[in-house]
């Protein structure tokens, strides 16, 4: 049976599924402190840093701290999205120059050749999520609603303040969930209707794009969940 007040249609289902994400993660969230917001579990996590402090090569951001952001390479838990893109009829050379690697290695990874080093996969913080998400959403609106001109790494000022963060990213998630609400059914299979520069977007219908973005937000959140329970049992002996 239909409940009551439920959507139909691909946007209906799509926003039905944002918000009771978005509504679990406020809730998984509260109480965030600023400790537990930059806590990091093992050494060399990714992190959000002053900017004089940054050890990643690629530490992006436009004020006094930033994201880390390692060498050009895809993480192994990435491979998939790029096995993905090649089946969705992208290029070797456009899934290199969206990822910033070379065409070789590309090749190596759609060859099932390119095994991951131990540190290719980072152990990141609360934070560290959160300005991953706060910038993709962030850039995601600008390159669709916004004047498609601003470099989404420039438009987020990351800082070590865990209600400043909150505050301002659900500030975002509404902006974004307001804007989406009005796409027209043309629009959603409008290939190109997102500009989004880091990403498959321009190559992919809209529907593709809010589908993603979905998934990206209920990923990242359930692993911020876990990094929340690993703080709240960091000092609890193992049974």
């Amino acid at each position: 049976m239909q409940s009551e007040g439920a959507r139909t249609g691909r946007l209906g289902l799509l926003l039905d599924q944002f918000d009771r994400a978005r509504e679990m993660a406020q809730v998984r969230l509260t109480g965030l402190g600023d400790e537990e917001y930059l806590w990091e579990p093992v050494p060399d996590c990714w992190s959000i840093r002053r900017r004089g402090e940054a050890t990643t090569p690629r530490a992006f951001g436009p004020g006094e701290w930033v994201l880390d952001l390692g060498a050009p390479d895809i993480p192994a838990n990435e491979y998939a999205e790029v096995v993905r893109q090649a089946a969705g009829g992208m290029t070797v050379a456009k899934i290199a120059a969206d990822w910033s690697v070379s065409v070789e290695r590309v090749e190596q990874i759609l060859a099932h050749t390119g095994a991951p080093e131990p540190d290719e996969t980072r152990v990141t913080t609360i934070a560290w999520r959160l300005g991953h998400l706060h910038y993709g959403f962030a850039g995601g609106w600008e390159w669709t609603f916004g004047e498609r001109r601003r470099d989404p790494k420039l438009l987020v000022d990351f800082t070590p303040s865990a209600a400043v963060t909150l505050d301002r990213f659900w500030a975002l998630l509404d902006r974004w969930r307001d804007s989406v609400a009005t796409v027209t059914e043309e629009q959603l299979d409008t290939v190109g209707f997102s500009q989004y520069p880091y990403g498959s977007d321009p190559d992919d219908p809209y529907v593709d794009v809010l589908s993603g973005a979905n998934l990206e937000l209920i990923h990242h959140m359930a692993e911020i969940a876990v990094l929340r329970d690993l703080w709240r049992t960091r000092f609890t002996p193992a049974g």
